[in-house]
């Protein structure tokens, strides 16, 4: 167990449980994790615990889900002596007070070669726009949302996009790696930290509902992208005419071959998951596919 590193977790989703997965791996503990405040989920709308204080609580691990950042907030972490702050996916602009609290500052952890794709969306916007040779940063926090200088790189270089459960997965575990290799030397000041190029920065686009739905007249690669980067949300989907009206057609399963799109499963609308060739023998009649 490695103890000798006290640092206080920042994070929220998926890709931060398996960020503190690998951290845990190579027996770095958080003395405290910082998340989100439980959120209604589901169709009942249940308060539910983000994936981080659920992973925190199984460990006995102090976790704070504060709904502002407020004083009081600040005055608890002002309590304690940290040497470091790290931030994965958290969701929540975190002030400067805070981040310049540890003696090491806080650090960031940030699925895209930075400074390209800065923003919310890296990893959809990466598949968006096919951009293969992508990678992963840990960057210093500053005063502007993923500005401050680069700590550690590593590229990643992707042959055939897979649905981005399995890319985000992908892409957490590096980080990870990256964040164990380096975590010594950062807190030891062994690292030169190096300035951005704020010129060549881009920005991942924001994700919202319209932006799942697809045309199947339209280019097919950029389709088969579309329908890999929405796979967990919101899902890709096409409008198709059935008995007099319009209905919305979740795909959940789909390849791209020999230049064509191949649709696997789809969910209509009201419906279970069926495969493609089902749901033209259900749903195609006086409708081309």
């Amino acid at each position: 167990m490695n103890n000798k590193i006290k640092f206080v977790f920042f994070g929220s989703s998926r890709f931060s449980v398996i960020i503190l997965d690998e951290l845990e791996n190579a027996g770095y503990i958080p003395a405290c994790i910082i998340t989100t405040s439980d959120k209604p989920r589901g169709r009942k709308l249940f308060l539910t615990p983000s994936p981080v204080k659920v992973w925190a609580k199984k460990r006995n691990i102090p976790v704070l889900d504060p709904i502002k950042l407020d004083t009081k907030f600040i005055e608890s972490l002002n309590k304690k002596q940290w040497d470091l702050f790290i931030v994965a996916s958290y969701g929540k602009i975190i002030p400067d007070i805070i981040i310049n609290i540890p003696k090491h500052k806080t650090l960031n952890v940030h699925p895209s070669l930075l400074p390209k794709y800065r923003g919310a969306s890296p990893l959809q916007s990466t598949m968006l726009d096919d951009a293969k040779q992508t990678g992963i940063s840990i960057m210093r926090i500053d005063n502007i949302m993923d500005h401050g200088p680069i700590v550690a790189q590593e590229k990643v270089n992707i042959n055939e996009w897979p649905i981005y459960e399995e890319f985000e997965e992908l892409l957490a575990r590096k980080s990870g790696q990256l964040l164990v290799n380096i975590m010594v030397d950062w807190v030891s000041d062994r690292i030169v930290e190096k300035e951005q190029d704020h010129d060549e920065a881009t920005f991942s686009r924001k994700i919202s509902k319209k932006n799942g739905l697809i045309n199947l007249e339209d280019d097919p690669y950029l389709n088969f992208r579309k329908i890999q980067a929405f796979h967990e949300w919101p899902q890709a989907y096409f409008m198709h005419k059935h008995n007099d009206r319009k209905i919305r057609v979740k795909i959940t399963q789909a390849l791209f071959e020999n230049g064509k799109l191949n649709i696997g499963k789809v969910i209509p609308e009201n419906g279970k998951e069926i495969s493609f060739e089902d749901f033209k023998r259900g749903y195609g009649k006086n409708n081309i596919f």
